[in-house]
């Protein structure tokens, strides 16, 4: 069993370091006041935040700047693509503060920035996969108001808990004056971090039982289309397959970037090689990194846009046609 002591001065940090007897151990998000050698694993983490942020930059631009773009489902993608963006400037700004501007307030901030953003990532991805569900179990009613006052609802309680999540570290819930408190990623408790763990598991089990009622619903649509229309039971297989290989590969994508970080936060310790955080939490980043391709690239009307801009053109020959929530 490891040692519990507190994690020796800043004289042996390195990065988001701790030394600890010689070796690396648990992610320190707390700013440092000597200045630091360069950690690679720090240099990673803020290259995939500028990608992070210049993907979606774009999306964020995109559904901004056009009007056609206020449906319930350009409004969640925004919402998405917003918390992805503050991640990416996160990881930015938090390796500049911690490397050339060393701040125990700014790292309290940047961390704040970074929880509250990742937390409203991975709520936006539960709030898309409610819409794509209710539009598929009430189509009929879906495209009316109660759809948009609902989809505002949604959109208030995912920021407004994510903020609420951000602010504990700053508000004082943090290990600075108790290193043994610390969790795997400092300053953040250990019990703080068990509770945005929880949390995902809890949003992963709702998007899991979602997903699997989608399912459902596509091969039940798909079957009844096959025989409305006389296909071939090939065709509606491939079709059926095709639905479900996209919904696995959606879900399968975000729980390989983040189970791993969730179930570390919950069984390590801040007396932990940093280098086990720093595994699991660059995949994590990664989910941030794929989502504008999953949720924005892929859709028609985005892809319209994004030509035209592009191009200065568009091809009328282009086959185009309207996307609801549930296309998959």
């Amino acid at each position: 069993m490891m040692e519990e002591g507190p994690p020796n001065s800043s004289e042996d940090q390195q990065g988001w370091f701790t030394a600890r007897n010689g070796s690396g151990s648990s992610l320190d998000l707390e700013s440092v006041v000597q200045p630091l050698a360069l950690n690679p694993w720090d240099i990673v983490l803020c290259i995939s935040g500028t990608i992070i942020s210049c993907e979606n930059a774009i999306v964020v631009v995109v559904i901004f700047y056009t009007p056609a773009f206020r449906a319930p489902m350009f409004l969640l993608i925004s919402s998405l693509a917003t918390a992805d963006l503050l991640a990416g400037l996160g990881l930015i700004l938090h390796f500049a503060f911690v490397y050339f501007i060393p701040s125990e307030a700014v790292s309290l901030l940047t961390v704040g920035l970074l929880v509250t953003s990742f937390t409203a990532s991975v709520s936006s991805l539960l709030t898309i996969t409610i819409d794509r569900y209710l539009s598929l179990y009430n189509a009929l009613t879906y495209y009316s108001e109660k759809t948009v006052t609902r989809t505002y609802i949604m959109l208030i309680l995912t920021w407004g808990a994510s903020i609420c999540y951000g602010l504990l570290p700053i508000m004082g819930w943090n290990c600075l004056k108790e290193p043994s408190t610390c969790s795997i990623v400092k300053p953040l408790t250990k019990n703080h971090l068990i509770i945005l763990s929880v949390s995902f598991f809890m949003v992963f089990a709702v998007m899991l039982q979602l997903y699997v009622q989608i399912c459902k619903i596509v091969c039940r649509h798909a079957h009844q289309i096959a025989v409305q229309r006389h296909f071939l039971a090939s065709s509606h297989y491939v079709t059926t397959r095709k639905g479900i290989a996209t919904l696995a590969v959606i879900l399968g994508t975000f729980a390989s970037c983040w189970l791993p970080f969730a179930i570390y936060c919950l069984l390590g310790d801040y007396s932990y090689p940093a280098l086990y955080t720093y595994v699991t939490l660059l995949p994590a980043t990664y989910n941030s990194m794929i989502n504008p391709v999953i949720y924005a690239f892929r859709n028609q009307e985005i892809q319209k846009v994004l030509w035209t801009v592009c191009c200065g053109c568009f091809s009328s020959t282009m086959p185009f046609r309207s996307r609801s929530p549930s296309d998959v």
